[in-house]
């Protein structure tokens, strides 16, 4: 068994030198049909509903009502231009798929001309034996194995031992003595000081690789000198080994299916942290990863900016897990936003002053990175529709209910009078849209699997749109300490293990600090808004929001029962039951019949 224990950092500055550019670099253009598309059809919905949406103002006696009428009506305006960003991905894709050519066929390498290839397996203290060995029984006949282990955990790092040991002559582990700069710092660390390959492959600890994994994407690496990655295909595991996984893992191939392909010509291929082959020159020439959480796009972004470019090998397909637990879920979405805040706070300037990158690129980047951050302004949204918006534009007026010859009487809003002039079926259209917008590919998908498409839907719902808080609170946090937080996902005994603060004010302390969903000032944050919120919908009738409510109290109970609780899993259905019921009183309204409740709660 090799093991390489560096016990000291590399000093300031150690990055490889950039090495001379040799070759003119081919200037990238992206068809931008899809964007151009996205911006003439909101444009269009602009014309038409704005003058209508904004005439709300003047029923404002106030400046707290203007901000109120103001805010929901820039938000929905927002929200209805990333539902038609959703759309046109969908329709482009379908529009491509039949130009989409087979995958190329490539001669086998032979031993002695096949350069050399480093596989880079890194690991925190959620080690995968199976995922592992996966990465030593690749079909390429020059390549070695490096397990970059960061695991502070004596049984992960014993486990790993043990794996090497049985694998002497493919594995070597290196480690450090101390673990800055995320997974970017344990990447750069072993590439600056042990491995020397010119081409290596970033694989993720749960992560299974297909035995073509490097004859499939190093041809196209060798084909351009350009081409500075080729990112793989994933799936879901198929032998997943809880039930969360197994539910949710259907999400993961719709995604991938959707969503990647269209940018090889579309729009920006990101290099997205796993799975992916990567040429070694190109990460000298930018000095290394990005020591940030979100390493991979922002490396992405740097060679991009070099004239190099990345390639998405849809024929090529590694296996990821969902996480399996709604608590490495929780942590997965902690990391994710707080990462991607730092992300923006940091590259987006540099992103959008970049020369060398198309602004059909810039597009396709901006759009899914903002959309985490955004979650920040939805909840807003969700608490102004809430808790504003109804006493800005509603009156109080007596509703009297028959049951069973009974006769109950009770004070509920409605719209006051010049409230409504926004409704009517095509205000409810565009509101459907949107609701509808995200998910459209996975209904595509699951269409002919109706009771699959049920499940999957009702399961997203209680896991999705529950999150806000956790959003919000990610997002407070990070602007509170200007810092991210790389919570690892499979780490069953790390930073959410500890011993929690006692005390309001320590507990606050730490839910700004790392907003780790392990947290109780975290979990009684998402409980105290669910709470509030399923009052104030009770009493003015909203039967989305209700719904919503429960979700949002139910996920952190989950976080600490687990997904396979019986009484929990059948209340996870009320959030999907609640908005499809809003939803669809929603159409009543459209059809002429006063909704019984405030009407804004069906509209995002």
């Amino acid at each position: 068994m090799s093991i390489v224990e560096l016990e000291r950092a590399p000093a300031a500055g150690a990055h490889t030198p950039p090495l001379p550019k040799r070759r003119a670099a081919r200037r990238i253009r992206k068809r931008p049909h899809l964007f151009i598309g996205v911006f003439v059809a909101w444009a269009l919905a602009l014309a038409w509903f704005h003058p209508r949406m904004w005439s709300l103002t003047e029923l404002a006696d106030g400046g707290w009502a203007f901000a109120s009428i103001a805010y929901f009506v820039v938000f929905a305006e927002l929200a209805w231009l990333y539902g038609i960003y959703n759309i046109g991905i969908v329709a482009t894709a379908l529009l491509t798929r039949r130009d989409q050519r087979a995958a190329p066929a490539f001669p086998a390498f032979a031993p002695e001309t096949a350069p050399a290839v480093a596989v880079l397996y890194t690991t925190c203290n959620d080690f995968v034996a199976h995922s592992a060995r996966s990465c030593t029984g690749l079909d390429y006949p020059n390549y070695h194995v490096y397990i970059l282990d960061d695991s502070s955990d004596p049984d992960a790092r014993a486990r790993i031992d043990i794996f090497a040991s049985e694998h002497l002559d493919k594995v070597t582990i290196v480690r450090r003595a101390t673990r800055s700069g995320f997974k970017a710092g344990n990447l750069n660390h072993a590439l600056n000081n042990l491995i020397h390959e010119p081409y290596f492959a970033v694989v993720d600890a749960d992560e299974v690789l297909p035995e073509n994994f490097i004859t499939g994407l190093l041809p196209r690496l060798l084909a351009d000198e350009n081409c500075g990655f080729v990112q793989a295909n994933h799936r879901s595991q198929p032998d997943a080994r809880t039930r969360l996984a197994r539910d949710m893992g259907v999400g993961i191939d719709i995604h991938w299916k959707w969503y990647q392909p269209l940018r090889n010509r579309f729009g920006f291929v990101m290099f997205l942290g796993h799975g992916a082959l990567l040429r070694r020159s190109c990460w000298a020439e930018v000095g290394g990863f990005p020591e940030i959480v979100s390493e991979d796009l922002a490396y992405a972004i740097a060679i991009r900016e070099k004239g190099y470019f990345g390639l998405f090998a849809e024929d090529v397909v590694c296996f990821e897990e969902f996480p399996e637990t709604i608590r490495a879920f929780r942590i997965r979405h902690v990391k994710w936003t707080r990462g991607t805040c730092e992300f923006l706070h940091h590259w987006m300037g540099r992103l959008i002053g970049a020369k060398a990158i198309t602004t059909t690129e810039k597009l396709d980047i901006l759009f899914p990175t903002l959309n985490l951050p955004m979650t920040f302004f939805f909840f807003l949204f969700m608490v102004n529709a809430q808790f504003l918006f109804p006493f800005v534009l509603g009156q109080v007026e007596t509703v009297t209910f028959v049951m069973m010859g009974q006769e109950l009487t009770a004070p509920v809003l409605t719209f006051r009078e010049g409230a409504t002039r926004i409704f009517g079926l095509d205000f409810y259209a565009i509101t459907l849209m949107t609701i509808v917008a995200p998910i459209l590919c996975f209904i595509i998908e699951l269409a002919r699997r109706p009771l699959q498409l049920l499940r999957f839907l009702g399961h997203s719902t209680a896991l999705y749109a529950a999150l806000s808080p956790l959003s919000f609170a990610s997002v407070v946090g990070y602007a509170a300490t200007g810092k991210a937080q790389f919570h690892v996902t499979g780490d069953a005994k790390g930073n959410g293990a500890r011993k929690r603060p006692a005390g309001l004010a320590a507990q606050v302390g730490r839910l700004a600090r790392e907003t780790h969903p392990d947290s109780d000032a975290v979990q009684n944050f998402e409980k105290v808004i669910g709470l509030a919120f399923l009052v104030s919908a009770i009493a003015t009738l909203q039967i989305s929001f209700i719904g919503v409510a429960l979700g949002f109290m139910l996920l952190p109970m989950m976080h600490r029962a687990g997904w396979g609780n019986g009484p929990l899993r059948i209340l996870a259905w009320a959030p999907f039951t609640m908005i499809a019921l809003g939803v669809m009183f929603g159409a009543l309204g459209v059809a002429g019949l006063q909704p019984v409740f405030f009407g804004f709660g069906f509209h995002f």
